[in-house]
C-alpha cells in the first residue's frame, strides 16, 4: 500500500516535508500540496511530477485522492485544519503547536476522542521531532542506563539567526520553547509541574518583543531545567542540552559539517535554520508515521494529548510572563 499524502502549507517547513516524503520516505507519495499562495505551492509541486496544487487546506482534506494529511501552515490554522481532518476521518501529522491556545488544544483532543474512541486508533500525531533526533535518543538511553546517576539539573539552549516576521513574546513560547516542553518530560519520564519566565535587557535586533527569554521548569521528579530561547542570536542556529547528574554530565554535541583551520584559527560553521540540524529527525519521524499508518503498528509519534500537555505548559509560562515572572503551576485540563 502506498499512502497518498497531502501537504498543507508550502513555506519552509511544508516544502521540506514534501521534499523529504518525495525523496527519502518509502511507502508514501505526495499527492497534493496546498497553500493560499498558489505560486508558492506550484513551485513545490514542479519538483515532483504528478503532484497537484490546491488553493486551501480544506479542499485538500476533502480530496478523495488524499489518504493522510500533513499540516505545516501557520500556527493559527492548525486547530481548524486538524478538526476538519478528524471529521473527514483522515490521519494527520500536525506541526507543533497543536494550537496556539490551550482552549483550542482541548477542542481538538475532544474531537479526536469522539471520532476514534471506538476503534482506539489516534488520528492526530504531533511534529515533536526531537523524539527522533539521534542525539536526544542517545540522551534518553544514557539516562535510562544511569550513566551519570540520577539527573538533577538540565540546561537547554535554543537559538536562531533571526525571528520570523510578527514574532511576539507569546509566539516565542508557543512556537519555539514548546519543543522543550515536550522533550523534557519525554527524556525524564516525568511531567512539568511548575514554571517561571524572565527576560533580561532585550536585544536591539528584536522588534516588538523581548528577546532572549529565560524559563525555569520543574518536573514532578524534582529535576530543575533552565531554557534560554534567543530567536535573534544572529550567529547561527544552535540547540544545546546538558544534563547534570549525581555522578557526571551528559550533553548533546553539535553535528558540525565542516571545521576550517586557517590563519592560525579554527572555525565551526552553524546552519542558518533548523533544517540541517534536524534533517535526520524529520526523516525518521515521517518514516515512522507512514509505517504506523500502512502497517497498523502502534505509533511512536507524539499524540494530540502530548500536544495538549505541552500547550498547558506554554499557557503557564505565558501567565508567568504577564504576572511578573512568578512561579505558576501547570494545570493540564482533564479531557
Amino acid at each position: 500500500m502506498t499512502l497518498r499524502v497531502g501537504v498543507i502549507g508550502t513555506g519552509i517547513m511544508g516544502a521540506d516535508h514534501a521534499n523529504t516524503l518525495h525523496r527519502m520516505v518509502s511507502g508514501a507519495e505526495v499527492a497534493v500540496v496546498a497553500d493560499v499562495d498558489l505560486a508558492r505551492a506550484q513551485g513545490v509541486a514542479d519538483g515532483m511530477p504528478g503532484v497537484r496544487v490546491a488553493g486551501d487546506g480544506f479542499s485538500l482534506i476533502a480530496d478523495d485522492s488524499v489518504d493522510a494529511v500533513i499540516i505545516a501552515s501557520h500556527d493559527s490554522t492548525h486547530a481548524t485544519l486538524a478538526l476538519a481532518a478528524v471529521r473527514a476521518g483522515k490521519p494527520v501529522l500536525c506541526e507543533k503547536p497543536l494550537a496556539p491556545t490551550l482552549a483550542e488544544c482541548v477542542e481538538v483532543v475532544r474531537a479526536e476522542q469522539g471520532a476514534v474512541g471506538a476503534a482506539g486508533v489516534p488520528l492526530i500525531s504531533l511534529g515533536f521531532m526531537r523524539r527522533f533526533d539521534p542525539g536526544y535518543v542517545q540522551l534518553k538511553q544514557a539516562l535510562a542506563e544511569g550513566i551519570c546517576g540520577a539527573p538533577l539539573l538540565i540546561h537547554n539552549i535554543s537559538r536562531g539567526v533571526s525571528s520570523a516576521p510578527g514574532a511576539t513574546d507569546e509566539s516565542s513560547v508557543t512556537g519555539s520553547a514548546i519543543h522543550e516542553f515536550d522533550v523534557l518530560p519525554w527524556l525524564l519520564g516525568s511531567p512539568i509541574i511548575e514554571v517561571s519566565w524572565q527576560a533580561p535587557r532585550g536585544s536591539t535586533l528584536a522588534k516588538g518583543f523581548r528577546d532572549p527569554h529565560l524559563m525555569v521548569l520543574r518536573t514532578a521528579d524534582g529535576v530543575l531545567s533552565t531554557l534560554e530561547v534567543f530567536l535573534n542570536a544572529h550567529y547561527g542556529y544552535d540547540v544545546r542540552c546538558e544534563i547534570v547528574g549525581e555522578h557526571g554530565t551528559l550533553a548533546l554535541t553539535e553535528p558540525a559539517r565542516l571545521i576550517t583551520d586557517v590563519n592560525r584559527g579554527r572555525t565551526v560553521g552553524y546552519p542558518a535554520d533548523w533544517r540541517p540540524r534536524f534533517a535526520d529527525a524529520y526523516r525518521l519521524e515521517l518514516q515512522a508515521w507512514v509505517d504506523a499508518l500502512t502497517t497498523g503498528a502502534p505509533t511512536p509519534l507524539a499524540t494530540a494529548r502530548d500536544g495538549l500537555i505541552a500547550g498547558a505548559v506554554a499557557e503557564a509560562v505565558i501567565r508567568s510572563m504577564h504576572e511578573g515572572g512568578r512561579v505558576v503551576p501547570v494545570d493540564v485540563p482533564v479531557v
